[in-house]
């Protein structure tokens, strides 16, 4: 048993562990962010556009018998609710879908940025060349070198076009 508690406390303190710990509240706040967005911001002037829509009551009734406690027909998920009917939420479900392209863009743009800092950290100089290429014999000598140590020719001097 107390084997077990042991590597349950390493894994528990594993750096990645608690990451994906810190990862998955921030999410979890992060999506009541944008759900806040898409149903108190973004929807209502879509809704006004679409003639005073609003999109969260949309349903389809699939008990068509059940009425409101007035005796109404059902027209809205609060009536739904209420009332205790079977309906299709498609009002709320367009709102997920809205929800969802938003939090999938901004982790999009968030790994596209982390992506860009990455290269730029990672991107190292070339590094000087240490050889070059002798051009009588094209073997491969020291860069500083100004005789070919294969074919013994005299080179031409580094920056220069007259032979040293």
């Amino acid at each position: 048993m107390r084997g077990i508690l042991k590597e349950f406390k390493e894994f528990a303190v594993r750096g990645n562990v608690i990451d994906l710990a810190v990862g998955v509240i921030i999410g979890a706040a992060f999506g009541k962010i944008v759900t806040s967005l898409v149903n108190d911001i973004i929807m209502p002037p879509v809704g006004k556009l679409l003639g005073g829509i609003d999109f969260s009551q949309k349903i389809i009734n699939l008990d068509p018998d059940v009425k409101t406690a007035g005796g109404q027909n059902i027209t809205t998920l609060a009536q739904a609710n209420e009332a205790g009917a079977t309906v299709i939420a498609y009002g709320q479900f367009i709102n997920v879908m809205i929800d969802f392209i938003i939090v999938a863009f901004c982790i999009f743009m968030l790994v596209k940025g982390i992506n860009y800092l990455k290269r730029k950290e990672h991107a190292k100089p070339e590094p000087k060349k240490t050889t070059k290429a002798c051009k009588y014999c094209l073997s491969e000598i020291p860069a500083a070198a100004t005789r070919c140590s294969q074919c013994t020719s005299q080179l031409e001097a580094e920056g220069s076009n007259a032979p040293a």
